[in-house]
């Protein structure tokens, strides 16, 4: 299928062939009839892509601020990789589309292949011939309503949140300021709500149009004739609302907002323009400043937006699914207009052209619509999308463990092409002698076609049971969310594939069960999970001059985690497991690698709210080790120390940039380290080797398995309060 894309690094937009989107549970499938261009968020990103690096800082200081964040616990290498990698990525553009559902996942009941749906999402309703769209970010179209006016449904959708922010009455004046397609909006549904209108916009088409939508006046914000309008309708006492529904960085929005609202209004802010609020202004009429955020409560929720979970309607009456279906409701019965709207309707293989044109001013429009091509006109590929649906567990009798060796190079398949993968682990593969990126797979189309331009994959698709049933393919990479580590592990174990698994490999008891289950069917034990910190340079070479220990070892290990942004993937407890369960076995595998011994017991404690731990394992000599992973800390300091003594010796490392060892001897390593290096490459190349070679695997199962019950283990024993003993998995 096709996909407009846009290179964020150098400003390229393309239409783009990207596989097709598989349809998960909890979501449909939809063929898009008509996507609108937002001509004022898309245009803005549009024109900062093509800005130079400097520019694109300026414009974005928030993210300035992470990436400085970033090299003082990561370093700078490992920082550049990270942000050149999203830069020079192939991002999506749209987020407002009307189209048909082609297919139903799981537990969705509310709507039917065939039906005409409205969706919303950055994410999910994207300038594309086929989107998932997750329940909540859907609306079944009422009869009637033809799909180019239902594909405004989002823009609509955000300019209703703004209006019930301003909570209008029967009988007010209000005043929207900027006269684009979300103020165009604001307009009408403030007319059909019963109040009467001023408008500001310096363009004298945008004023025209919106009069002629509905507003009593229109003009430009120099104009004389708008504070005329304003003191006529409100009998000289101001506006009972300002709406902001203009971009830009000057500041004069704010200042005529200040200037026309009566005492004790309220002042909208609604699209993106400088907030340097005039304090006196502002604080002698006691004005009250409100925020929009998009389309409504349930907005950067993930567990709204992706699972599915309505808010109880006596508790919240207008969420975004509800504002959706709303506005679709209100152009039905033609309570709202958005023809008189459209300037364009282009066709959707002219997408590159037409942003050229609205960038370059050639084509000047308030609202412009992408429409895409009918089903007579899809390819065969379009029409029959390939879904990735879990198989049910092989009969007994398996497959052939692959321990061998192979002459030709290694060729590898990716399940998985998020951040981690395409920061930490391709680009040590790129490039690597002996070895071939045959396929990599997702179940977003634009991810899979980024890593194959990225990285020179031969194939990018989101079929999983194409690639493990593909004889040719030697290895398989398990780099998906935490959740399906352990079924997709299984799966390709199953098909005889030599396994590198991102950690965790399981999240629950269960799901290690099910991993060990396919090993013994299959006779395929050749396993690798990510846990690299045991391959670090500079952690080994302390570990050789640390040397042979006679008695029991104390390891203090710190983890300063930090705190994780909101929303982000890693909270979603009930789905992806703890944060612990998630990256802790990192930390237990160095342990027991420095060791030398797999745990024998576990005893964890926690603060208020399970954030910070305190996990102590035990070994068989009587070691001890003391992994404090805690989220409190200063950003600042290094995110990870440790501390090895035992037999009058004592290792410590901090952060993988400085090791020490102080014994007879005592050594130093070189401060000023050229990169962090966690050891993500040298893990690498062993897992090659092993693969190549048919040998041993790089950490033996009964290590992972270990580690891996002992990370599972933490959780059980901060239900219990007391200390877990492990028994040795077989």
């Amino acid at each position: 299928m096709k996909q407009v894309v846009q290179n964020y690094k150098s400003g390229e937009l393309a239409v783009l062939d990207v596989p097709v989107p598989g349809c998960k549970p909890g979501g449909v499938l939809v063929r898009t009839a008509y996507s609108l261009i937002s001509t004022g968020t898309e245009l803005m990103k549009v024109s900062e892509a093509g800005m130079s690096m400097l520019g694109k800082a300026r414009s974005r200081p928030d993210q300035v601020a992470k990436v400085m964040q970033s090299v003082a616990t990561s370093g700078v290498p490992a920082t550049y990789r990270k942000v050149m990698g999203k830069l020079d990525s192939y991002t999506p553009l749209g987020y407002s589309l009307c189209g048909v559902v082609e297919q139903v996942g799981a537990g969705i009941d509310d709507v039917k292949v065939g039906d005409l749906v409205a969706c919303a999402g950055n994410e999910h309703a994207l300038h594309a011939e086929l989107n998932w769209v997750p329940k909540n970010l859907y609306a079944r179209v009422p009869d009637g309503l033809a799909p180019r006016h239902a594909a405004f449904g989002t823009v609509g959708s955000i300019a209703m949140q703004g209006v019930r922010r301003g909570e209008p009455q029967l009988g007010d004046v209000a005043l929207v300021i900027g006269l684009g397609l979300i103020g165009q909006l604001v307009v009408q549904l403030l007319v059909a709500s019963g109040v009467r209108v001023v408008g500001v916009d310096p363009d004298p088409v945008r004023c025209e149009l919106a009069e002629r939508v509905g507003a009593a006046a229109c003009g430009d914000p120099a104009s004389a004739a708008v504070e005329a309008s304003v003191a006529e309708l409100t009998d000289g006492h101001g506006v009972d609302q300002v709406y902001l529904a203009a971009g830009g960085g000057t500041n004069q929005p704010v200042e005529l907002a200040a200037r026309l609202c009566r005492d004790r209004g309220r002042v909208v802010d609604i699209g993106k323009c400088r907030l340097d609020l005039p304090w006196n202004a502002y604080y002698e009429k006691e004005l009250d400043v409100r925020f929009s955020r998009s389309y409504g409560p349930g907005r950067y929720d993930p567990e709204y937006e992706l699972e599915g979970r309505d808010y109880p309607i006596g508790y919240v009456r207008w969420t975004e699914r509800r504002n959706l279906a709303c506005f679709l409701d209100l152009l039905a019965r033609r309570r709202v207009d958005v023809e008189p709207l459209v300037s364009h309707v282009a066709d959707f293989d002219d997408a590159v052209e037409t942003y050229q044109r609205l960038k370059d001013g050639d084509l000047k429009a308030v609202a412009v619509l992408f429409r895409y091509p009918g089903p007579d006109e899809h390819t065969a590929e379009a029409e029959a999308p390939v879904v990735a649906v879990p198989a049910v567990p092989r009969a007994s009798g398996g497959v052939s463990a692959p321990a061998r060796s192979t002459k030709g190079p290694v060729r590898l398949a990716f399940v998985g092409a998020g951040n981690y993968a395409t920061s930490m682990l391709l680009p040590h593969l790129t490039g690597r002698d002996g070895v071939e990126l045959s396929t990599v797979v997702t179940t977003t189309a634009l991810s899979a076609a980024n890593a194959k331009r990225k990285f020179g994959f031969a194939e990018a698709t989101t079929d999983l049971d194409a690639v493990l049933g593909d004889k040719s393919i030697d290895a398989v990479f398990v780099v998906t969310r935490h959740s399906s580590h352990a079924e997709l592990t299984r799966r390709a174990l199953l098909a005889g594939k030599t396994v590198f698994v991102e950690k965790p490999l399981a999240l629950t008891e269960d799901e290690l069960a099910g991993v060990l289950a396919a090993v013994e069917e299959s006779g395929n034990d050749r396993l690798q999970v990510g846990f690299n910190r045991r391959f670090a340079p500079l952690l080994q070479e302390a570990r050789n001059r640390f040397g042979a220990r006679s008695g029991p070892a104390s390891l203090r290990y710190l983890v300063n985690a930090g705190r994780l942004q909101h929303g982000s993937w890693y909270l979603q407890q009930g789905t992806e497991g703890s944060r612990f369960a998630g990256e802790g076995g990192h930390f237990i595998d160095t342990a027991g690698w420095l060791l030398d011994a797999d745990p024998v017991s576990v005893y964890a404690v926690a603060s208020s709210g399970n954030e910070d731990l305190q996990v102590v394992l035990r070994y068989p000599d009587g070691s001890t080790a003391t992994i404090s992973y805690v989220t409190t800390g200063a950003p600042g300091f290094p995110k990870e120390t440790l501390d090895l003594v035992a037999d009058g010796k004592v290792l410590r490392l901090d952060d993988f940039v400085r090791a020490s060892v102080y014994g007879s001897k005592r050594w130093v390593s070189s401060r000023l380290p050229k990169a962090r290096d966690k050891g993500q490459n040298a893990e690498l190349a062993s897992f090659i080797k092993a693969v190549r070679t048919g040998g041993p695997m790089p950490v033996p199962l009964e290590s992972l398995v270990a580690t891996t019950a002992a990370t599972l283990a933490v959780q059980a024993g901060l239900v219990t309060g007391a200390p877990v003993t492990l028994a040795r998995a077989r």
